[in-house]
């Protein structure tokens, strides 16, 4: 777009740029980086984000614990993280600056509302003088703007509250970036009017607010620089921009339609599982029924009952949430019937934090039930993946007559990328047969298997077709209940190897790099964009190093063995303090090293590069990723100290 011609400004094109909203959870934040990752997805660049909320539900307003933050890397070539450090960060107040600072880059641009450095707000963030008036800023481009004063000024005349008017500060600050990096509005002014439509005062504040701020970018002299980010070469097809849990949601719908089957969802709400059900619940015209249950032990026993019911049936929750489904997944594996548990990993242990991810699930996910209970076990890779994962995982949940758990985790189930959206014609057929009335007299044999050991899926109110069903011991062909101790071990064994006989449906593995050689970097889950970046980069440099990415991780692919003991050294980047890692060693005897990291955010890029060049001269350690140091009385006050001192 066009500047004003009162004041002359360069445009700079980039390849790339990270941006980050940050302010009090009530400033919107979530909202305008949302608007613009929609919007650069429009405009067709690639897209990769980071949403991070508060653990907090209600934390005081202005304090660090409030903080909530939202980044956008865009770029008009292949990404797939949301960036290690950030160009632009846009500080709402003085507790958004103290916890953000450290992620922007050196002569990075510092955008922030100067009206709310005041001695309260300085107070909360631990300031003892504000930073906005010393040199502690002086490595950055600062932009301090009194955003709450011109979006007044913008708004001014509206009958609206203070309060009401004050809530536009975030079109504001998402004017002034639109315009920084080259964004149109009017997507944004499109949203504004589908959304608050009925209430035309709020509409149109929002939208004077969101062309004040454009319009004091096109026009302030401090801020002499515009930046252009082109388009991205991506493959031809209609894209969108898709989080996670949406993507998870519409997996499952088409995953309904491609086998034929009414979708059922039993949930209760979790952090940071809850936008399933939510989604899906606006989807009862693909003949969706959703059962938001009272606990999630009700859940999981209707997503039970559903599935013996004849219906595609699926859960889904966090890692609280499924040690509470335990024994009613056990029910489900006894009786052997299809169904699709989604796992939406976050920090634990108990509650943890709710709002954060980790990977720590995985020995929930393969082991963590009474008894010897296998179940087949998936991991998306990104939020678009999630997508195919969820078909994935039903289709081999109906193959095999089980339950399949589909892990992904906060970071995938909250960050969006572009979707190309399939055509029909690409989704493969989902085929379900059901044993028809018996005849002639004929006895039912309830689990009599076939190749793949799935037992029939009988229809309750077919004729000839009952049989016993719950919780004991079932003798196998008959299903009538067993205590026979033979049978038990014979049924265990059984329902073992069915779960290993999906091995047969799992394709070879894919690897980027060489087939041999110095190091392997095996990944899984939602680290797969910054191991598959940090490899890219080293291999760059001319360094032999080779990726290679699990999707299942119950059973493990049959050719990984061999593929591990191809390579010299192998390293295996997760959220969690080595549980793939401890699986890797008991089944291979190969002597994997880890690097593991717990602090509710994902990896950056240059921790793994930097693990990879440390294994490569030589180092073979175990190591955790490391945290930034933290003055608890005064966290403002370190994190300046560092960067005053070139930390």
């Amino acid at each position: 777009m066009a500047t004003s011609a009162a004041v002359e400004k360069q445009v700079r094109t980039l390849d790339e740029a990270t941006v980050r909203f940050c302010g009090d959870s009530g400033d919107g934040m979530q909202l305008a980086g949302t608007q613009f990752t929609n919007t650069s997805a429009l405009v067709g660049n690639d897209i990769a984000t980071f949403p991070d909320f508060p653990a907090e539900i209600r934390a005081p307003q202005g304090t660090l614990a409030g903080v909530s933050g939202f980044q956008v890397h865009f770029s008009s070539k292949d990404i797939y993280t949301p960036g290690d450090t950030v160009d632009a960060l846009v500080a709402m107040n003085p507790a958004a600056l103290a916890t953000n600072l450290v992620d922007l880059r050196a002569g990075g641009i510092l955008i922030v509302n100067s009206d709310a450095f005041e001695s309260k707000g300085l107070d909360q963030a631990g300031y003892e003088t504000n930073p906005l008036e010393n040199d502690s800023l002086k490595n950055y481009r600062l932009y301090p703007v009194a955003m709450t004063k011109l979006t007044r000024a913008a708004v001014d005349g509206l009958e609206l509250s203070q309060k009401e008017k004050d809530r536009c500060r975030n079109f504001f600050a998402m004017g002034l970036v639109f315009w920084l990096y080259d964004r149109p509005l009017e997507p944004t002014q499109r949203y504004i009017d589908d959304k608050f439509g009925k209430k035309p005062e709020i509409a149109q504040a929002n939208t004077a607010a969101l062309k004040a701020g454009y319009h004091y970018g096109e026009t302030v002299e401090a801020i002499n620089t515009q930046y252009h980010v082109p388009k991205a070469k991506l493959a031809p097809g209609k894209y969108t921009s898709i989080v996670g849990n949406t993507a998870v949601a519409y997996g499952l719908m088409a995953a309904a339609r491609l086998s034929g089957k009414r979708l059922f969802l039993g949930a209760y709400p979790i952090t940071p599982a809850s936008s399933i059900l939510e989604e899906l619940a606006r989807h009862k015209n693909f003949d969706v029924l959703t059962f938001q249950a009272e606990d999630e032990i009700a859940a999981m026993a209707a997503t039970v009952g559903a599935a013996f019911a004849g219906a595609m049936a699926v859960t889904a929750s966090s890692g609280p949430g499924i040690a509470l489904k335990g024994e009613a997944m056990g029910l489900a594996v006894m009786t052997e019937l299809p169904m699709v548990i989604v796992n939406v990993q976050r920090g634990g242990p108990s509650t943890g934090l709710p709002t954060k991810t980790e990977q720590a699930d995985l020995y929930q996910a393969v082991f963590g039930r009474n008894g010897e209970c296998p179940m087949p076990v998936l991991a998306a890779s990104s939020p678009a993946d999630c997508f195919d994962a969820a078909q994935e995982a039903w289709r081999i949940a109906v193959r095999y007559m089980t339950p399949v758990m589909l892990l992904t985790d906060g970071y995938i189930a909250n960050g969006s990328e572009p979707w190309r959206i399939p055509k029909l014609s690409e989704l493969k057929k989902i085929e379900i047969m059901h044993p028809g009335p018996s005849v002639n007299g004929d006895k039912f044999l309830p689990y009599k298997r076939d190749e793949r050991l799935a037992r029939p899926w009988a229809l309750p109110g077919t004729a000839g077709l009952e049989h016993r069903i719950g919780g004991l011991e079932k003798q196998d062909i008959t299903g009538n209940v067993s205590y026979d101790a033979a049978n038990h071990q014979h049924m265990i064994s059984l329902r073992a190897t069915k779960v290993e006989k999906v091995v047969n449906d799992i394709p070879p593995q894919k690897l980027d790099g060489p087939p041999s050689g110095d190091l392997l970097v095996l990944s899984w889950g939602g680290t797969y964009g910054a191991c598959a970046t940090a490899v890219h980069n080293v291999q760059a440099k001319g360094k032999a190093v080779t990726h290679c990415h699990l999707r299942w991780l119950n059973p493990l692919p049959k050719d990984l063995g061999d593929i591990l003991k191809r390579f010299k050294k192998v390293v295996i980047p997760e959220l969690n303090l080595g549980q793939l890692r401890t699986i890797i060693r008991a089944k291979y005897l190969i002597d994997a090293v880890g690097l593991n990291k717990v602090q509710g955010k994902p990896f950056s890029v240059g921790e793994v590069v930097d693990k990879i060049e440390a294994l490569l001269k030589g180092d073979a350690k175990d190591t955790e990723a490391k945290a930034e140091p933290i003055d608890k009385k005064a966290p403002a006050k370190a994190v300046l100290e560092k960067v005053a001192h070139g930390g």
